[in-house]
């Protein structure tokens, strides 16, 4: 069953072709995906080495004035010692001597683990639910909405955060296949999947792709091929997966698409406020450079810069699939 059909795929490349925004997305998705799967190869370190020697290194190029105080001829006096940047910490080290670049590309296998579980959740979750009430309408269309309806009511990073306190910072540990297989040697032999933080944020993601799914199951559910399809003896659920999801696909995926930047936000927001689990994730990193703004500004701002490079990838592409597939969906997020 082909979720894309040859006209969807033929208007995602004239898009791309047509389109500098869309390639430059690609190209930032891209470049984030291969650091979080290679990140033990690329990374120069070990993301959790510390070293207090080489604390708060500033980025190549730059040169900071570090001040000290120390006890000369029985009185303190105040020694300046500036420190330039080497190649050997391109972005810089935080306030334990670790190394921004490495922290910065296994930062990016959280919140990408975090964000694409929580997608797939939350497409699964929202079409079965927003296909089933739009197809059958009746009493299971209007149940299923008001529960929706409900969840909408609440702000999701409310609903978040109250069901992370809880459950608590649920974190499972998965096995790294590239540190497994000895390419890498000195890495983190795991990378951790917050839990708690996923599923929290499915537990409200996935109400707006029911509401879009329910809305395009309506559209094609009285269709003369789907009523054929009834007539020919195929039973109900053979009828949505044979030709409704087919045929509300696209708005699906590319809702899905965008909630992905949105789900990257939120994930950061949650580590940055202590809640993923994890010590190697973006909002971290920021939550921690709070207190060097004035002398290491650095070390938040490298994470940062990092979620913002990501979050414009994703929408850019997520705009190149919206024009090319389905121009009437509206942007939505997780919540």
């Amino acid at each position: 069953m082909a979720l894309l059909s040859p006209r969807n795929r033929s208007n995602l490349v004239r898009e791309l072709q047509s389109s500098l925004l869309a390639k430059v997305g690609i190209v930032l998705v891209v470049a984030i995906l291969l650091m979080a799967v290679f990140a033990p190869v690329i990374a120069p370190y070990n993301p959790s080495a510390q070293d207090t020697s080489r604390a708060q290194l500033p980025p190549v190029g730059l040169t900071t004035t570090e001040q000290t105080t120390t006890l000369v001829d029985g009185e303190m006096q105040t020694v300046e010692t500036s420190v330039t940047g080497t190649m050997k910490h391109p972005l810089g080290t935080d306030g334990l001597g670790r190394d921004m670049l490495s922290r910065a590309i296994y930062g990016a296998r959280t919140s990408l683990m975090v964000a694409l579980s929580v997608m797939l959740i939350s497409a699964v979750v929202g079409s079965a639910v927003g296909l089933s009430a739009g197809y059958y309408g009746g009493r299971i269309d209007d149940s299923l909405m008001r529960i929706v309806d409900v969840i909408l009511a609440f702000p999701s990073l409310i609903v978040t955060l109250s069901l992370v306190g809880v459950m608590g910072n649920v974190a499972i540990q998965v096995p790294d296949p590239v540190v497994a297989l000895g390419f890498a040697e000195g890495m983190p032999a795991t990378a951790t999947l917050p839990a708690t933080i996923t599923l929290a944020i499915a537990s409200t993601g996935w109400v707006w792709i029911a509401r879009i799914a329910r809305g395009e199951a309506m559209s094609v559910a009285n269709e003369d091929y789907v009523r054929a399809a009834r007539t020919t003896g195929l039973s109900h659920r053979q009828t949505i997966l044979k030709h409704v999801l087919p045929n509300s696909a696209t708005a699906i995926i590319v809702l899905a698409t965008i909630q992905v930047a949105t789900i990257i936000i939120i994930e950061s927001s949650l580590s940055f406020l202590g809640f993923s689990g994890t010590n190697l994730s973006w909002g971290f990193d920021i939550a921690l450079g709070r207190d060097y703004l004035a002398s290491s500004w650095w070390i938040a701002i490298v994470p940062g810069v990092m979620i913002v490079i990501a979050v414009v990838g994703i929408n850019l592409v997520g705009d190149w699939l919206r024009d090319a597939l389905d121009p009437g969906v509206d942007q939505g997020g997780a919540g």
